[in-house]
């Protein structure tokens, strides 16, 4: 059985809705049942069309194919409709709903003057930790996702699509502004101090994260270092998207400060002082 890498996971987030247009529409409408604007819908199909051009460009495989993964909300479900509209049956190897990249819960019908109190205080408490009255944390939304990636991972080890290796391979998360956020996190092993300066995706804007030359994802592949400077990755996340490019599968970025230099910034090049430390040691001891 051969695991076949998708030559691109790509994460979007849902067309405008009628609760960015209106926030009071979350005091009458479940969050899941909230729907796209007229806007919205345009701009999915507008973004369907865009998907197909990433999939099919200059260097691509003739017969690339793409699977969908959903939010089961209706705003998602309503945004992966109209972009599938570009997309011929052919193409498609399967739609799969996942409820574990739905949008952060919120509590349930949200009164909008508690609302707006509730995220000026999630404000000074930080993005990542602060957990919404009767809902969740984006910590509570990372742990989801990462179960979410033990199955994704396990379609591809498994060769769950029977897709044809030679031809590319394409996944697509219809999901949310944040959930995205968390996804991309997770994969790249970014601190919570550096998902509190990443910005939220617009509506149908989406990440392409692409298999580079060593068998690595990376942003860097498709998008512009100005791009990933809008998104809020700081110069040191974006050395590293530029390393994942040309890197081998499975090697370790030693120049990453958040990997070591962020917990220990004194550490010696060698074992000299370790080994000067030990000796000291026994002296005492003697």
């Amino acid at each position: 059985m051969v695991s076949v890498l998708p030559k691109r996971i790509i994460l979007m987030r849902h067309g405008e809705s009628q609760g960015n247009l209106n926030t009071a529409a979350y005091t009458t409408t479940p969050d899941h049942s909230i729907q796209l604007t007229a806007q919205g819908m345009t701009q999915a199909r507008h973004a369907g069309e865009q998907l197909r051009r990433v999939m099919g460009g200059d260097g691509c495989s003739p017969d690339w194919r793409v699977q969908f993964y959903v939010s089961p909300y209706g705003r998602t479900r309503s945004t992966l409709r109209e972009l599938g509209r570009h997309f011929s049956r052919k193409r498609i190897i399967g739609v799969r709903e996942e409820s574990r990249v739905r949008e952060q819960d919120f509590g349930n019908f949200q009164v909008e003057e508690r609302m707006k109190v509730i995220k000026e205080t999630r404000e000074r408490f930080g993005r990542f930790f602060y957990r919404f009255p009767e809902g969740e944390s984006a910590a509570d939304v990372f742990d989801r996702v990462s179960s979410f990636f033990e199955s994704l991972w396990r379609d591809i080890d498994m060769n769950r699509l029977r897709h044809d290796p030679s031809n590319d391979l394409n996944f697509v998360i219809v999901s949310h502004g944040l959930t995205s956020r968390i996804f991309l996190m997770k994969w790249f092993k970014w601190t919570v101090e550096q998902f509190e300066h990443l910005n939220n995706f617009g509506n149908c804007e989406f990440r392409v994260m692409q298999l580079g030359s060593g068998g690595e994802y990376s942003l860097a592949v498709h998008h512009t270092e100005e791009e990933m400077l809008e998104w809020g990755l700081s110069p040191e996340m974006i050395a590293d998207q530029k390393w994942r490019a040309t890197a081998i599968r499975g090697d370790w970025n030693d120049q990453c400060p958040w990997y070591l230099d962020a917990f220990f910034d004194h550490l010696p090049d060698d074992d000299a002082v370790e080994n000067e430390a030990e000796t000291n040691s026994l002296s005492v001891c003697a």
